[in-house]
Formats: C-alpha cells, structure tokens, sequence
C-alpha cells in the first residue's frame, strides 16, 4: 500500500511518443526495356532498320579496310630487292602474294616498268584512287543515316505531340500525367534517332580517316617504288 501511494504522489513520466515517418509503400514497376522503346511509335521500326543496316556496314567496312590497308614494311623491301635484280616477274607475284591494297597499287606500278616516270607515276595515281574508291562504297549509306535517323525520331515525335494535344481537345481534360506521360513515350523516338544517326555519323569518318591514313602511306610507297625504278639509271 505505502508503495502504490508513492507511485500516485510520484507517478513515472510517460515516454514520449515518437511520430515515425510514414513510408508510402509504393510498389516499383518493373520496365521491360523492349516494351519501353516500342512505346516511341511507328518511327521507332525504321530507326531499328536503319539501326541493324548501321552495324552491317560498320562491320563489314571495317573488316574490308582493317584486311586490304594492312601495312606490310617488308613488301617494298622485297620488291625492291627483285627489281634491282631484275625479275619483273617475281615482283609482280610478290605484289599479288601480300592480297592488300598496297600491293594491288604496286602490282600496276611493275607492270608499268619500261615506261616514262610520269606515265608510271599516273598509273599508281589511278590505281590507288580505285582502291580508296572500293574502300569508301557504302559509306555514303553511314551519311544518309546520319542524316535521315534523327529526322525521323523527330517526325514520331512531333507526330506524337500532335496527337497528344488533339486528344485534349476532344476530352478536354488537361492532365500533367497525361501530357508528361505521353511525351516521355513520344520523345523516345526522338532518342533513337540521334543515338543511331550519332554511331552512323562517327563510324563514317573513322572510315575515311582510315582511308586518307592509306592514301598517305601509299603516297610515300609510291615515291619509294619510283626511287627504286630510277637507281639503275643513276648508275
């Protein structure tokens, strides 16, 4: 008894009740990124056509030029020593043997020998502006997607914005979800279209910077080849 009369004389403060933040429970939807892209529109089907006609050439014009620009420092060496010997045949075999553009140029060069510096010095000109000519086919499709790719991501979405703004027309029911939700889906296309025209854009000169790289090592080549032609009449 004496204990309970303290406790109503002294009663223990009570702890202070903690306000804990409420965590909305929001449940995180799963995107699938294929389902994401084909909300783009229409559009997003020749951007994708143009997307897979990208890589093809990117790959195949990479591994055409990477094989035919593909520098041999002991094909001149050895065509060199073949000419200074005198056999024209071996030479021109030498040349057909290392199956690359700078052996193709060199291949017209020895079947030149006999005539005048300038006729021979033409006729490795040509030959090397015919390889560079073979390197460069289909490259002008990598500009034509540069140019066309983001052209029509920005058609799907402007078409798209159109459609959005004619639907609030008609309900009349102007919603920031509606608006927000149905750009975002619209201005994917616009996203693929500059990330395709982009790679097409890149790819396009890194393939002419390997070709300008060709035209210089097949220039000092060629002066090479000449040197080795006039020796013997220095003699």
């Amino acid at each position: 008894m004496i204990f309970n009369f303290l406790l109503q004389a002294n009663p223990v403060p009570a702890e202070p009740v903690v306000n804990e933040p409420v965590v909305a429970n929001t449940a995180i939807e799963s995107v699938n990124f294929f389902q994401l892209i084909m909300k783009g529109g229409v559009m997003v089907i020749p951007i994708f056509i143009l997307f897979f006609l990208t890589v093809y050439i990117i790959v195949e014009r990479y591994l055409y030029i990477k094989k035919q620009t593909k520098l041999d420092n002991s094909l001149i060496n050895e065509l060199k020593y073949q000419l200074n010997s005198g056999n024209i045949q071996s030479a021109a075999m030498i040349c057909d043997k290392s199956n690359t553009a700078y052996g193709a140029v060199l291949r017209n060069g020895v079947n030149t020998i006999g005539r005048p510096i300038n006729e021979i010095d033409l006729a490795l000109e040509k030959s090397a502006n015919i390889e560079m000519g073979l390197m460069e086919k289909k490259l002008g499709y990598l500009g034509i997607v540069a140019g066309i790719a983001p052209i029509l991501g920005f058609i799907g979405t402007i078409s798209g914005v159109i459609k959005i703004f004619y639907t609030i027309s008609i309900t009349e029911n102007i919603s920031i979800g509606n608006i927000s939700g149905g750009l975002y889906e619209k201005m994917i296309s616009s996203g693929l279209g500059l990330i395709v025209g982009v790679i097409a854009y890149a790819a396009y000169h890194f393939f002419n910077m390997m070709i300008d790289h060709f035209a210089l090592n097949m220039q000092r080549q060629g002066l090479e080849f000449i040197n080795v032609i006039q020796q013997p009449n220095t003699k």
